[in-house]
């Protein structure tokens, strides 16, 4: 029984990650690291679908 596999893209650059899945792999909060761009990104993969995770900036403390 072979699976299907395929690269994870990066999701503000598009270029290919180092990270591959299968078909019925489920990836849920991962962080992404991206050589190309060097950003990270938090992402969630389900049957090959990458839905990008917003998160709110952290916001600094003021005194």
């Amino acid at each position: 029984m072979s699976e299907n596999t395929e690269w994870i893209y990066c999701p503000i650059c598009n270029s290919k990650t180092r990270i591959k899945v299968h078909e019925k792999t489920i990836i849920i909060n991962f962080p992404l690291y991206c050589p190309k761009c060097k950003q990270e990104s938090l992402i969630n993969i389900k049957h090959f679908k990458l839905t990008l995770i917003k998160e709110p900036d952290a916001k600094t403390r003021s005194r």
